[in-house]
């Protein structure tokens, strides 16, 4: 009789569960699901968008700390000078020219003269070649201006005096203080801390 039994249940579960699997999911069911999923990622991803800022912050911090470290070499080894105050062309154009170089082309306090001071080879005047040439002794500093990783600008906009306007919110690129030595980025939008930008 329990035999019976047991045969009769089991053979009454199994139905069942091949109704249900044929049958699907309610609707409430799904639904359930849906709004689980629809939950966990309105938790994911905020959190994925600070990692972003995060990383962007960390990249200015990183290329504000590079392109400064070159600025401060160049000055050391060019009689307290920051680069920009002089002119980047000029120089012995045979050398450069035998070395298979080019001259530089900025005038004083401008960001052609800045790039080619930390990009290319100088002088102790500042004067630049864009290869290794007799006389054209130190540098290059950088291999290029890097990009600010905000607005991905890597333009260099020159201030030529001490107080100097503070950066719009938004602007793009980086800002240098030629008689401060001052490098920013040229933005004051607010970072994850609630402080502008250019305060980094």
């Amino acid at each position: 009789m329990q035999t019976v039994l047991n045969q009769l249940m089991k053979m009454t579960m199994t139905s069942t569960f091949r109704r249900r699997a044929v049958q699907g999911f309610t609707l409430i069911e799904l639904l359930i699901v849906v709004i689980i999923i629809a939950i966990l990622a309105a938790i994911a991803i905020p959190q994925f968008a600070n990692s972003s800022n995060d990383a962007q912050e960390s990249a200015l911090d990183a290329n504000l700390n590079t392109v400064r470290s070159a600025i401060e070499l160049y000055r050391v080894q060019h009689n307290n000078r920051f680069p920009g105050v002089a002119a980047s062309n000029g120089g012995d154009a045979a050398a450069c020219n035998a070395a298979g170089g080019a001259l530089g082309t900025g005038a004083v306090n401008t960001d052609v003269a800045f790039t080619n001071q930390l990009t290319g080879f100088s002088n102790a005047a500042g004067q630049t070649c864009t290869v290794a040439a007799a006389g054209f002794l130190f540098g290059p500093y950088l291999r290029a201006i890097p990009n600010e990783s905000i607005g991905n600008n890597n333009t260099v906009n020159m201030d030529l005096v001490v107080g100097a306007p503070a950066p719009a919110a938004g602007g793009l690129g980086w800002r240098f203080n030629t008689i401060t030595g001052r490098f920013i980025i040229n933005n004051s939008s607010p970072d994850r801390r609630n402080a502008p930008l250019s305060n980094h």
